[in-house]
């Protein structure tokens, strides 16, 4: 398997160090430390060098006059690891229309860092980072979104504060304490014979076909979620299910479930969340996974459903073991 076909942001780091998150002595003399290091990440952006490895900064750095407090602790890498969202700096010109788009492809350079040193989004660059890099800017990228979006206590409505070190918000008026919110989606490898089905949403790049998935519903288990997230987008009734691996997918806060199940059926019947589906043969996926295929092209390399298909066309995963969990 190569790099672009493992699942991203799934590796671990030397240590998130939980216990020093309520510490803000220690974690006040950590931010002194020699090697204390801090990742900014601008607008979801990380910094990012030319040689694909994360941009971090020293805490003296020009940039970090933009960071909002108190910084995120991520725990200990060669030293002690910090990130900064510095969201309120404004580069000089933005091509916002290109930012937009499913894909940003649009770089920009970090005041006072090295030249090679620009803020990239994530997507593009995530099989090019060191495994626990990309683990680490995706944690990063997910918390501060959820900040973004949660500063308001929910139980009152007043204004919340961060705690924890990034990882919680704490609510001054009515004592409530609030913590990062991850979505469970199921994603799934539909298998019938020696074909998959893959789907199409609308909006995607022109020709890009990937594995089916929906978020798990309160009271909903993950092989139920399955089920009824196929039944609704392709009018195919699933049997077998079987869970395979998950991801953090910080696009903005979720957890995938990657699964494999059984189709009972192979007629589709597409609704109005999917301009299209349909079912691929073996030998079909492989041209699609090369680029050799005239029409459709492949999920994105590191993305939970590239690998289920690299490893269902390697044998390595398929019906055999399929649970039929109710």
């Amino acid at each position: 398997m190569t790099a672009s076909d493992r699942a991203a942001f799934t590796a671990q780091w030397p240590g998130r160090d939980a216990a020093l998150r309520n510490d803000p002595a220690r974690l006040a003399a950590l931010e002194g430390h020699a090697r204390a290091r801090v990742l900014p990440v601008w607008r979801g952006k990380p910094l990012i060098t030319d040689a694909g490895a994360l941009g971090w900064l020293p805490l003296d750095a020009p940039v970090l006059t933009h960071a909002l407090r108190p910084l995120l602790y991520l725990g200990t890498d060669g030293g002690p690891r910090f990130a900064a969202d510095v969201s309120r700096w404004e580069p000089e010109a933005l091509d916002r229309a290109a930012m937009a788009m499913f894909l940003d492809t649009t770089e920009q350079a970090c005041p006072g860092a090295p030249a090679d040193y620009r803020f990239r989004d994530l997507r593009a660059a995530m099989t090019a980072l060191p495994p626990a890099g990309a683990a680490q800017a995706a944690t990063a990228r997910a918390l501060f979104n959820w900040h973004r979006t949660h500063g308001f206590c929910s139980a009152c409505g007043a204004a919340s504060e961060v705690a924890q070190a990034g990882w919680q918000r704490d609510c001054p008026d009515c004592g409530a304490r609030h913590f990062p919110r991850t979505d469970p989606v199921v994603i799934m490898l539909v298998l019938r014979g020696n074909h998959a089905l893959l789907g199409r949403s609308p909006g995607w790049p022109e020709g890009m076909y990937s594995a089916l998935a929906g978020f798990v519903e309160p009271g909903e288990t993950i092989e139920a979620a399955v089920r009824r997230e196929v039944a609704e987008e392709t009018g195919i009734a699933v049997g077998a299910v079987r869970y395979a691996l998950s991801q953090p997918w910080p696009f903005p806060s979720s957890l995938m479930f990657g699964c494999v199940a059984e189709a009972g059926s192979g007629e589709i019947t597409v609704d109005d969340e999917l301009d299209d589906a349909l079912w691929l043969s073996r030998e079909e996926m492989l041209d699609v996974v090369s680029g050799a295929h005239p029409r459709v092209t492949a999920a994105r390399p590191g993305s939970i459903a590239r690998h289920l298909i690299t490893e269902w066309l390697a044998g390595r995963l398929g019906h055999r073991g399929l649970a039929r969990g109710r």
